[in-house]
C-alpha cells in the first residue's frame, strides 16, 4: 500500500473510532439528561454532560466538521455558565439542554454520513442559547472562533505552561493544533516557545516517537481548573504542568480577548487534519515543585475495543473446543463401558475447564441493555410531543446484560413496541382525567434475567385491549369468520397479524398496519417470543423472552427413531407419558391430550421429518410439554430422553438452506448431527400432511 492509502486508512480509522466513542458519549448524554431533570442544578451531573460535549467538539475539530464543533461550543460555553452557578437551573432551562442534545445528536449522525446539516438546521436551539447567556451577560456567543460567553469578571492572572505530548496523545485523535486553539478561547497567549531539545539528529529520528513541547505564558480571568479542562481528555497522554506568575496589573490590556488564539488561522480555514501520529510509552506527568498534581491518573475499570469478527472467530473456536470435549468425553465412556474401567479424572477436570473458558468467552458478548435503552427517552419525548399527549418513561434493569449480537436486534422491535403504547396504549391527557387517571401516563421499559433467557417488559397503563373492537375488525377484515367466538389469547394474537391495524387513521407514528408482526418476526428470528397480558381500562404489558446468547443453548437431546433432535430447555415445561384414555383424534385428524382438563395437540416429530422405525403411538413413547411464544402449548411425541446438554449452535442458512421446524444444527459428543427444533414452527405443523391439510381447513 503507497504511504497516501495508508494515511488515508489510518484516517478512516481513526473516524471510525470517533463516531464509536460519539455514540457512547450520547449514550450518557441521554442518560445524564433524563437524571437532571430530577436533580436540577446538580454540579455533577452538569460536569458530565459538559464532558461529554467538550468530547464530541475536540474530536469533531480534528476532523474538521465545523457545523458540529460550532454548534458544541455554544452548548458548552452555556453549560459552563450552568455549572458555574452564574444562571439558574429551571425546568425550562432543562427542556432546552434536551432540545440542544437533540441537535448534537443529529449534527453527530449527519457528518457520520458525510453530509452536510440543512441551512438553518437548529437555529431555534442556537438562538434559545444566546439568549440565555445574554440573559445573563449582555451579549451573544458567537460561533466557534469566538470567545465563550463573557462572565462577571475576576482577577487576571498570568501563568506558565508547560505542555510536552507524548505519542499516544495523537494516537488517541488528539492534536495539539485545536488543544491550543480552545486555550485562546478562554485565555490571551502572550509569549510560546517550542522546546526542540529532545529533537533527535535525522539519522537518529524515530516517526513512531513525540518529541516537541510547548512553554506558553498566557493571563487569564479563568480559574486554573477551568484552564486545566481543556487538557482534561488528554492528561495520561502528556506531560502538563500550569505555574502562577501573579496578577496582570490592570494598565495591560488583555491581548487577543476577542480574536481567540491569535497564533493560528481560525478554524474555518483550517483543512481536516489527520490524526494518525504514532506512539511511544507514555511518562510520567511532571509537576511543580511545591504544587499537587491535579492532572491524576483514573484508576478506574479499563476497556479495549476487540473488532467483533475477531470475538466471533474467537466464540467459533471455543466452540469447537466444547464440541471435541464432547466426543472426547463420549469415547471414554464407551471405552469405560467395554473394559469396565472408571471415567478418568482428567476428562472431567477437562469438562470442568472448557465449559468454564467457554462462559469467559461468552461473557465477552456480553453487553449491557443500556445501548438500546438509552435511545428511547428520547423517542417517548419526541413522540409524546407529536401526539399531544403527556408521557412519563421509566426505566428499570439497564444493566442487565446480553449477548452482543442480541442487543443489535433489538432496536426495531423496541422502537414498534413504544410507538404502538404511546400511539395506542397511553390515552389523551383529557380521556384519562375523565376516565380518574392523571393526565401523564406511564410507560415501563425493564430487563431483567430469567435463567438463560433475558425478560424485558414494556408495559403502560393506558385503555389496555379492547377485544370486541379488535375481534369486529378481524371480521370486518375477514381474517375471521362471521360469529366467531376465540378466546382473549387468541384474539390478542390479531396484534401480530400481517397487515392488521385498528387505527383509525394513518399517521407516521403508526396505523399503517406494519410494526407488531416485523417485532413478532425480529424475535422470532432471535429464537425468543412474545407474551402478552392486558386489561381493558388498565393497561398492557409485553414480554419479550430472548435468549441471552445465540451462540450456545442448553438443550434436551430426544430420539425419535434413529435420529437425535434438540428442543430449547427453556421452552420444555414438563414430560410425560399420557394415559391411553387421554388421547383423542379430532374430525380433523389431529390428535390431542388432555393435561390436566386442558386439550395439547400432539406434533409427531416422525411424521413431521419423515424418520422410520419411530414409536408412533404417544402411550408408549414420551410427550414433551412445550410453551410456546403465544403462552400456547403444545405436545411434542418422541421415543425416548437422551439428556440434557449444552450444545453450540450452527446455523442452518449459512451452511446449508433453512429447513421448516429447524433454527439450527449441533455436533453431539459421538460426531453426529443432531437438529435443534423450532418450537413456533412446531407448533404450526400438525403430524402429517393430510392433518395439517385439514386443520388449516378447519381453522379457516
Amino acid at each position: 500500500m503507497s504511504g497516501a492509502g495508508q494515511d488515508a486508512g489510518e484516517f478512516e480509522r481513526f473516524r471510525k473510532t470517533f463516531f464509536e466513542e460519539c455514540a457512547e458519549l450520547l449514550s450518557d448524554l441521554d442518560n445524564h439528561l433524563e437524571d437532571i431533570g430530577g436533580a436540577l442544578g446538580d454540579k455533577e451531573l452538569l460536569n458530565a454532560i459538559f464532558r461529554v460535549v467538550h468530547s464530541i467538539k475536540a474530536g469533531a475539530g480534528a476532523f474538521g466538521y465545523t457545523a458540529l464543533v460550532e454548534f458544541s461550543h455554544i452548548f458548552e460555553a452555556a453549560l459552563d455558565e450552568l455549572r458555574e452557578g452564574r444562571i439558574e437551573h429551571t425546568e425550562q432551562i432543562n427542556a432546552l439542554m434536551v432540545r440542544a442534545g437533540d441537535v448534537l445528536a443529529t449534527l453527530v449522525e449527519t457528518a457520520q454520513q458525510g453530509q452536510r446539516p440543512p441551512q438553518g438546521f437548529g437555529s431555534d436551539v442556537i438562538a434559545a442559547l444566546n439568549q440565555l447567556m445574554a440573559s445573563q451577560t449582555g451579549e451573544k456567543h458567537a460561533p466557534a472562533a469566538a470567545a465563550p460567553a463573557r462572565t462577571v469578571p475576576n482577577e487576571r492572572l498570568r501563568w506558565k505552561l508547560t505542555f510536552r505530548p507524548h505519542a499516544e496523545l495523537f494516537r488517541h485523535a488528539n492534536e495539539p493544533l485545536f488543544l491550543m486553539r480552545e486555550l485562546g478561547e478562554i485565555a490571551s497567549i502572550e509569549e510560546i516557545t517550542c522546546d526542540t531539545s529532545r529533537l533527535p539528529a535525522l539519522s537518529d529520528y524515530d516517526a513512531e516517537e513525540s518529541y516537541l513541547g510547548w512553554q506558553i505564558t498566557l493571563s487569564s480571568e479563568q480559574s486554573r481548573t477551568r484552564l486545566l479542562e481543556v487538557f482534561e481528555f488528554v492528561e495520561d497522554d502528556c506531560e502538563l504542568a500550569l505555574e502562577p506568575l501573579g496578577a496582570v496589573p490592570t494598565s495591560i490590556a488583555p491581548a487577543q480577548d476577542d480574536e481567540g488564539f491569535g497564533f493560528f488561522e481560525p478554524l474555518e480555514t483550517e483543512a481536516p487534519v489527520s490524526a494518525a501520529t504514532p506512539a511511544p510509552p507514555p511518562a510520567a506527568a511532571a509537576t511543580t515543585p511545591g504544587e499537587p498534581d491535579v492532572r491524576g491518573r483514573n484508576t478506574g475499570a479499563s476497556t479495549i475495543r476487540v473488532d467483533l469478527n475477531r470475538i466471533d472467530r474467537l466464540v467459533n473456536m471455543v466452540g469447537e473446543l466444547v464440541i471435541t470435549q464432547s466426543m472426547l468425553a463420549q469415547q471414554i465412556a464407551d471405552q469405560a463401558a467395554l473394559t469396565g474401567t472408571q471415567t478418568i479424572r482428567g476428562q472431567e477436570d477437562l469438562a470442568m475447564l472448557t465449559r468454564e473458558l467457554q462462559e469467559c468467552v461468552m461473557a465477552i458478548r456480553m453487553q449491557p441493555v443500556k445501548s438500546v435503552f438509552a435511545r428511547i427517552p428520547r423517542m417517548v419525548r419526541e413522540v409524546s410531543s407529536k401526539l399531544e399527549k403527556s408521557v412519563r418513561l421509566v426505566m428499570s434493569g439497564e444493566q442487565t446484560e446480553v449477548d452482543k449480537t442480541v442487543i443489535e436486534e433489538l432496536a426495531d422491535p423496541l422502537t414498534h413496541m413504544i410507538r404502538n403504547a404511546i400511539d395506542h396504549g397511553i390515552e389523551r391527557p383529557d380521556v384519562r382525567i375523565a376516565a380518574g387517571k392523571p393526565a401523564e401516563g406511564t410507560i415501563q421499559l425493564s430487563a431483567a434475567h430469567a435463567g438463560s433467557n433475558i425478560l424485558i417488559h414494556v408495559a403502560d397503563d393506558g385503555g389496555g385491549i379492547n377485544r370486541e373492537r379488535l375481534l369486529a375488525k378481524a371480521i370486518e377484515k375477514g381474517i375471521l369468520p362471521p360469529g366467531s367466538s376465540p378466546p382473549e389469547e387468541e384474539i390478542d394474537e390479531l396484534l401480530f397479524h400481517p397487515g392488521f391495524s385498528t387505527a383509525e387513521k394513518v399517521t407516521d407514528v403508526s396505523g399503517r398496519g406494519v410494526g407488531m408482526d416485523v417485532v413478532r418476526k425480529n424475535i422470532m428470528t432471535l429464537g425468543g417470543r412474545i407474551q402478552v397480558q392486558s386489561t381493558l381500562g388498565k393497561g398492557t404489558r409485553f414480554t419479550l423472552v430472548i435468549p441471552l446468547t445465540l451462540a450456545v443453548l442448553d438443550g434436551m437431546i430426544v430420539a425419535v427413531g434413529r435420529e437425535r433432535y434438540i428442543l430449547p430447555l427453556t421452552s420444555i415445561l414438563e414430560t410425560y407419558r399420557p394415559d391411553p384414555r387421554t388421547v383423542r383424534t379430532i374430525t380433523s385428524g389431529v390428535q390431542v391430550a388432555q393435561v390436566r382438563g386442558e386439550y395439547v395437540r400432539l406434533v409427531f416429530l416422525h411424521e413431521v421429518f419423515n424418520v422410520p422405525g419411530a414409536i408412533a403411538n404417544p402411550a408408549e413413547g414420551l410427550v414433551v410439554l412445550l410453551e410456546t411464544a403465544q403462552g400456547g402449548k403444545i405436545g411434542v411425541v418422541v421415543d425416548e430422553l437422551i439428556g440434557q446438554q449444552q450444545v453450540v449452535i450452527k446455523s442452518l442458512s449459512d451452511n446449508f438452506d433453512p429447513v421448516r421446524g429447524i433454527s439450527g444444527a449441533t455436533i453431539l459428543g459421538n460426531g453426529r448431527v443432531a437438529l435443534i427444533l423450532d418450537i413456533e414452527q412446531l407448533s404450526s405443523m400438525a403430524g402429517s400432511a393430510r392433518a395439517l391439510a385439514q386443520f388449516g381447513e378447519m381453522a379457516a
